[in-house]
């Protein structure tokens, strides 16, 4: 059946497409980091801490597990159940974010405990973690799948077509993820819309299940363990592979490249947006451009892998390219405040990230035997996900203590957080909103010094940027409370209201009351205040995985040329 090429692509398709909507899910919150904070009182601490839940069970040994179960159960069980834990986890995700949540008991007895982590992201780490652990099942799942049907034929154009098609996914959840959440004024939009998609990849995964229980019977298998090998999986071939030189330098170079991509992503609208000073849509509309430098040239980079080998090389440039990018991002993007060169920058790292995983995955097939090849594929996913379960957290508490001398940070945050309690103390009574509108006036006026005092260097466009939000914001406050207190004062009745400060306010002829367009027009400027956060640190730690990493493939290199493992060699034998 393989044979046949409308079947064995339209079979790469629809796996493709899984992993499509799961590439999607991953990132869906990535873009409005921002908006986490300003709703949600998520800081970059605790969103660390929820990104690098998408990987905790997986470190705790669920991928040994997945690809235990690849090899004894097969493709098309493991490919199901993996696309299911995407989507339950999708589900709790969702819920976590949704406002009724937070209203709820469960959602106050979780804010009751680890108190610096609210509950909305305790509950969405634990959707995330069985996303994760369905999301890297269903990794390793694709790429045994594309090694059965590709086996002998364009395995390397296949792998980097599904790589592509996943990229593709990325660039469209930076695209939209924005614009959706501004439309429906709520972040828990596109979080319901990717959780929509995910539905749909699992019919997907189902239409190829049929397709490929027909491959079997064609092969005479059941389809309970797609090996070629005569021997079935042993148990004691974790061993095997654990033993062996060329995995674990595959397995670090992996985890090193890949620990400067992925938390990289989680990171980096919100770098763009304090490194330029722009607002998160804007950001996002940058960096959405990253994952199609990769989808445009990983196919040509699959067909030249095919034909004229070269996989090493390849590997050795695409670290290079990655050091440079992050230290462009550290030092020259601030400087000089270009939207070009980060427009640049961010392509030639999506180019980067083509070359690495063009090479890396179908080069596994040729150093593992194929009787172990989904363990194999598991266990590197293994080591990679303890790096993307760590860094996480470090770059977060790194961005954190590397800005922690930063008083346009705190008292933005500070400012932040009063204006949230000043809109809440609106519907209790006069005398709590005058208390906390003053508190509001005094952070702002200390904000009004803090900038003054700054050097010209000092004042990025960042921090213009943030200054000018909060002024714009704390001056629509005043005009309208002055409004409100000249109502009151011309109202005397009103001024003995305990509760319901605004309830006595008469609509308009669009039926708006004073607190309807109070709230919609703070709202606006509120939105456009972002914390301006310094990267530098963090963006050198990226660079230095990139360093070992370069390393790590020259080595690579060395020890290929000396055993023939073939990584240099074409994939296609003429």
């Amino acid at each position: 059946m393989n044979d046949n090429p409308v079947a064995r692509w339209a079979a790469l398709i629809l796996i493709a497409l899984m992993m499509f909507f799961g590439y999607m899910f991953v990132d869906v919150m990535s873009p409005i980091e921002s908006l986490l904070e300003a709703e949600r009182g998520w800081s970059p601490s605790v969103f660390g801490t929820y990104a690098a839940g998408e990987y905790i069970l997986n470190v705790c040994g669920f991928l040994i597990l997945a690809g235990i179960i690849l090899d004894k159960m097969g493709i098309r069980f493991t490919g199901t159940l993996s696309a299911s834990l995407m989507l339950a986890g999708a589900v709790i995700k969702f819920v976590g974010v949704n406002d009724w949540f937070q209203t709820t008991g469960f959602c106050e007895w979780l804010n009751s405990w680890w108190v610096s982590m609210p509950g909305s992201a305790k509950m969405s780490a634990l959707g995330f973690m069985i996303f994760g652990c369905g999301c890297e099942m269903a990794g390793i799942t694709v790429s045994r799948a594309i090694a059965k049907w590709f086996e002998g034929k364009e395995m390397a154009l296949a792998m980097g077509l599904e790589m592509a098609i996943a990229r593709v996914g990325v660039f469209s959840v930076f695209s939209i993820s924005p614009v959706i959440a501004k439309h429906f004024g709520t972040i828990v939009a596109p979080v319901a819309f990717c959780t929509l998609l995910l539905l749909i990849g699992l019919i997907f995964f189902l239409v190829f299940c049929v397709m490929d229980k027909k491959f079997d019977a064609q092969l005479g298998k059941d389809g309970s363990a797609e090996v070629n090998s005569e021997d079935e999986f042993k148990a004691s071939d974790i061993l095997k592979i654990f033993s062996s030189r060329i995995f674990w330098v595959i397995a670090l170079l992996c985890v090193l490249y890949y620990s400067a991509i992925f938390p990289f992503q989680r990171y980096g609208a919100n770098m763009l947006q304090c490194n330029l000073g722009i607002d998160a849509t804007t950001a996002s509309n940058i960096f959405r451009w990253f994952p199609i430098g990769a989808a445009a040239i990983t196919p040509f980079l699959g067909a030249f892998l095919d034909n004229k080998g070269k996989g090493a090389t390849m590997l050795i440039w695409g670290s290079l390219l990655l050091i440079c990018c992050h230290l462009i991002f550290a030092f020259l993007v601030p400087a000089t405040g270009s939207r070009l060169i980060a427009y640049v920058t961010i392509v030639i790292l999506g180019i980067s990230f083509a070359l690495v995983p063009a090479a890396l995955w179908p080069s596994v097939p040729k150093v593992m035997n194929p009787r172990y090849l989904g363990s194999a594929y598991s266990l590197i996913f293994w080591v990679q996900n303890i790096g993307l379960c760590f860094v996480p957290l470090l770059i977060g508490n790194v961005l954190a203590s590397s800005n922690s001398d930063n008083q346009i940070v705190k008292e933005t945050k500070m400012f932040v957080d009063q204006y949230d309690e000043t809109s809440l103390a609106m519907d209790k009574n006069t005398v709590a909103f005058d208390s906390c509108y003053a508190e509001l006036g005094k952070t702002y006026a200390s904000i009004q010094n803090t900038y003054a005092s700054l050097s010209a260097e000092q004042k990025t466009p960042a921090v213009d940027t943030t200054f000018k939000a909060v002024t714009n914001t704390m001056n629509a406050l005043a005009e309208r409370h002055d409004g409100i207190a000249s109502y009151i004062e011309n109202n005397p009745a009103k001024q003995t209201e305990k509760v319901g400060l605004f309830s006595f306010l008469s609509k308009d002829t669009k039926g708006e009351t004073e607190l309807d367009k109070y709230r919609s027009e703070i709202e606006t400027h509120k939105g456009a205040i972002f914390v301006p956060y310094r990267f530098t640190v963090p963006l050198l730690l990226f660079a230095s995985f990139g360093l070992i990493a370069f390393f790590i493939a020259l080595y690579l290199k060395i020890i290929d040329k000396k055993n023939h493992f073939g990584l240099e060699e074409p994939n296609i034998k003429k």
